[in-house]
């Protein structure tokens, strides 16, 4: 289930940002998929406490090639669908050596793993994807609102998926104790 909803979050986040025109809060731009992406994180974390860090790369590889041909088939240009595909590709490698890499309670691997991970993914896709270097959606000027108004959001959304993690995991561990 964890997988699935996963691949499911990443490849809604595709249909999302292309069905709905972006969210503007304030100076900040904000795609409509990104409260989806924050998501995802957190989702590929739970994927990794399941399978482990070498299946789960596996699934990583999977999500990017469902994404890719979702992006495409939406019709995304070329240059949005690579600049997805590479910033998926470092932010969930980058979000997953962190998070294994960490000593730390669950909630806070989610949301440290999670900050980097979405500061990449917003960072790396505005810039080659969005930017006067890519699709030249956004003049220069825009860049840095479009990157942090995404940094914003994917933080908010981890900062939630964090504080849920810990009243779940637990209520998972005493009703454990409680059954065994």
């Amino acid at each position: 289930m964890r997988v699935l909803l996963y691949l499911l979050s990443i490849t809604t986040a595709n249909v999302v940002t292309a069905a709905f025109a972006p969210l503007m809060m304030g100076i900040f731009i904000v795609p409509m998929g990104t409260f989806l992406i924050g998501a995802t994180f957190i989702l590929r974390d739970l994927v990794q406490n399941k399978y482990g860090r070498r299946k789960t790369y596996y699934f990583i590889a999977l999500a990017l090639l469902m994404s890719a041909i979702v992006s495409y088939s939406l019709g995304d240009t070329l240059i949005i669908v690579l600049a997805s595909a590479i910033s998926f590709a470092v932010a969930e490698t980058t979000d997953t050596e962190i998070y294994t890499r960490l000593r730390l309670p669950m909630s806070w691997r989610v949301f440290y793993s999670g900050i980097v991970g979405g500061l990449l993914d917003s960072a790396i896709f505005v810039i080659i994807g969005l930017s006067p270097i890519g699709a030249g959606v956004l003049p220069w000027e825009a860049v840095p609102a479009a990157i942090v108004g995404q940094v914003i959001v994917k933080t908010v959304i981890q900062g939630i998926g964090a504080m849920l993690i810990n009243p779940i995991g637990a209520l998972v561990n005493r009703n454990t104790v409680s059954n065994g």
